[in-house]
């Protein structure tokens, strides 16, 4: 099939990467100007208080383009996202599996955003198994309606078209309702080799 494009992403939902999965080869866009309140730099998890996101606090101005943004580190972001991670999916099937990737990818400092979800994203398909190829935009292209263009159809705030999710159980299932297209940290942790199959469903 075609070569698909995708906007990247921290973490990404299921909904992403099991569009992804349709296609031996991505490009993913970093010459946009980068939008604000995206999953570019943002994640959803479930927690024992329900779901949660979390952000990767970035440095840019109005006409940034996607791979000029920086990550702020003022602040110890990663370090609060991995106890954070730790906290929601010590008691999962397969943190202890990957928790030393998870912390390696986290606290190598990465200056660029696109540099730390690209090196997520790698590892992401490498655990999945997924065989995709995946490369950067060099021309910006605006939105011609075709039906490989996903970089603007993912949000957090809406729900995902043309997606349905079946339940699978996850940590806090007895005090929080399942939470349909979460980070795909959430479906390894509780399903670990099966999510494949499970993305293959959706």
């Amino acid at each position: 099939m075609s070569v698909a494009l995708f906007s990247t992403a921290y973490f990404p939902p299921l909904a992403y990467l099991s569009a992804m999965m349709r296609y031996r080869e991505v490009q993913i866009e970093v010459k946009e100007t980068f939008p604000k309140q995206t999953y570019r730099n943002r994640m959803l998890i479930m927690t024992a208080e329900g779901v949660r996101t979390l952000s990767v606090p970035v440095v840019r101005n109005n006409h940034s383009r996607t791979e000029e943004v920086r990550i702020d580190y003022k602040e110890r972001w990663n370090v609060v996202h991995f106890r954070t991670l730790k906290a929601a999916y010590a008691a999962s099937p397969y943190w202890l599996h990957y928790q030393e990737d998870i912390e390696q990818l986290l606290m190598e400092r990465r200056e660029r955003l696109v540099d730390l979800n690209g090196a997520v994203l790698a590892w992401l398909l490498r655990s999945l198994k997924i065989d995709c190829r995946v490369s950067s935009t060099e021309d910006f292209h605006p939105i011609a309606g075709e039906a490989t263009d996903y970089r603007y159809l993912f949000s957090p705030k809406e729900p995902s078209p043309e997606h349905t999710f079946p339940p699978y159980y996850q940590v806090f299932a007895d005090r929080q309702p399942f939470a349909a297209n979460l980070s795909a940290l959430d479906l390894l942790m509780n399903l670990g080799p099966e999510s494949k199959d499970y993305l293959e469903t959706i």
